[in-house]
């Protein structure tokens, strides 16, 4: 397995494809895992995108929170057993897990997100089989960013360098979880 999490347009069967005319900013970025089994699902790539973040993730949203929760705006809040936040989540719309909603959810995609004051997001988790080697799927990661005012547009010009970092450690570290579960269950 290799992460190379290059970087590609939105999924053509990607639920936030219709609307992708109406976001201010979108990235996707892609990579390939085996899955000989046929295990890995949406619900499983949700789960996996909650399970684990690395040091520089954890504290590069504790310090977003700690600044904008003096703007008045939405915080993922402190928890102190994520492990049963997470084994009760069931990855289902309505669903929320931090400051990650469950907005809609497919066989082959979630889709996370929040709207608050200053921005509206989405993040589609999205999972494709390869034409040419049925034990190999796709995972593609997108963003988009909806503004609400001026205040968002600048937001997220401070923290689009570290979004960008953010979601290609993310993509990393759900493969590098799939590859560690398989040889657990080896």
């Amino acid at each position: 397995m290799k992460c190379n999490g290059q970087v590609c347009s939105i999924p053509a069967k990607s639920i936030l494809k219709k609307d992708s005319k109406l976001y201010d900013y979108t990235d996707s970025y892609q990579s390939f895992f085996s899955d000989t089994e046929g295990e890995i699902d949406s619900t499983k790539i949700g789960i996996l995108f909650f399970s684990g973040k690395s040091k520089l993730g954890n504290t590069l949203f504790a310090i977003r929170n700690k600044i904008v929760g003096l703007f008045g705006l939405k915080t993922s809040g402190q928890t102190s057993n994520k492990q049963k936040l997470l084994d009760n989540f069931k990855c289902v719309p309505g669903d929320q897990l931090g400051l990650f909603k469950v907005y809609d959810k497919t066989e082959n995609e979630v889709v996370l997100g929040e709207d608050d004051k200053h921005l509206d997001f989405r993040v589609s988790l999205f999972l494709d089989k390869l034409l040419d080697d049925a034990d190999k799927k796709s995972l593609t990661i997108t963003t988009t960013v909806k503004f609400n005012n001026f205040f968002g547009r600048v937001y997220f010009l401070i923290v689009r360098p570290f979004h960008k970092l953010i979601v290609q450690a993310m993509l990393k570290g759900i493969l590098k979880r799939i590859e560690n579960e398989k040889a657990t269950n080896r």
